[in-house]
């Protein structure tokens, strides 16, 4: 996360966000985004090793590193790092996490060209000020063709209709067709929001081709209030990853997680 008042806003925001990872909605958030990175790792008789950038409270790293993978968590707010540091200590799982206080567009003058096997960047293109420099800085650090990057960034699609649907704003729904920005309601501020091409426009020049794609959040937000979150909580989380896979249904998701790798045919910048 870059700029000083991203920091200030993420600094502040730390305790709010690990209470949001408790609720329905962030809970299913992260299993989703989970479940989708663990069927790409890659296979290897060797420890993978990991990188987390914008890790926020740690909770994603915490369940890489019970899988046996050793991982680096980076992140500009040190609010959030504390409280990934006390979630670390508590699984008992110090030997496998190392923390980095960094901002996200300095990840790679941190670490040697293709130092992990494993990249995570969720929600931190939203607040960058260059997200293309971020995606080619996780590029460089890739291992080889067959390291992962994980993206997942706010869907536009996903802000027209949880306007129209969840806040009944029609107006709001028309303006969010074509709007760039949108309003974070958990921190405060703007947003970046993406498109599939604006995504793709960004991952092609780092070097970056999609294995895959996957919708997070299609339906969760917009079920009447009849079906009770808790009480049903595995039956959407199923058909949540089922609805995933299927571009027509991922193509309107609270957001894209997009599962790609370097592409032999370009370079790694300073290669």
């Amino acid at each position: 996360m870059s700029g000083h008042a991203e920091s200030e806003r993420f600094q502040r925001g730390a305790e709010k966000y690990a209470a949001y990872l408790e609720t329905h909605e962030g809970r299913l958030r992260l299993d989703l985004a989970f479940a989708n990175l663990q069927e790409f790792l890659p296979q290897s008789k060797q420890p993978l090793c990991a990188l987390d950038i914008g890790c926020g409270t740690g909770a994603l790293g915490v369940r890489l590193a019970r899988l046996g993978i050793h991982i680096t968590l980076l992140d500009s707010s040190q609010a959030m790092l504390e409280i990934a540091k006390r979630a670390v200590h508590e699984a008992g799982l110090t030997e496998n996490v190392d923390l980095q206080h960094c901002d996200a567009a300095q990840v790679a003058d941190l670490f040697p060209a293709g130092s992990f096997d494993v990249i995570i960047c969720h929600n931190v293109l939203e607040y960058v000020n260059d997200p293309l420099a971020v995606l080619r800085g996780a590029a460089r650090l890739m291992r080889d063709s067959s390291a992962i990057l994980s993206v997942m960034v706010r869907n536009q699609a996903g802000e027209v209709l949880k306007a129209a649907i969840h806040a009944g704003d029609l107006a709001a729904a028309e303006s969010n067709l074509t709007a760039e920005w949108g309003y974070e309601s958990l921190y405060g501020g703007k947003v970046r929001l993406f498109t599939p091409n604006t995504l793709q426009a960004m991952l092609t020049p780092a070097s970056l081709l999609v294995t895959a794609q996957r919708g997070v959040r299609v339906l969760s937000d917009y079920l009447p209030p009849r079906v009770s979150l808790d009480a049903e909580y595995e039956r959407i989380f199923e058909l949540e990853l089922k609805l995933a896979r299927r571009p027509e249904f991922a193509a309107v998701a609270r957001y894209t997680q997009s599962l790609a790798r370097f592409s032999d045919t370009g370079m790694k910048e300073g290669e």
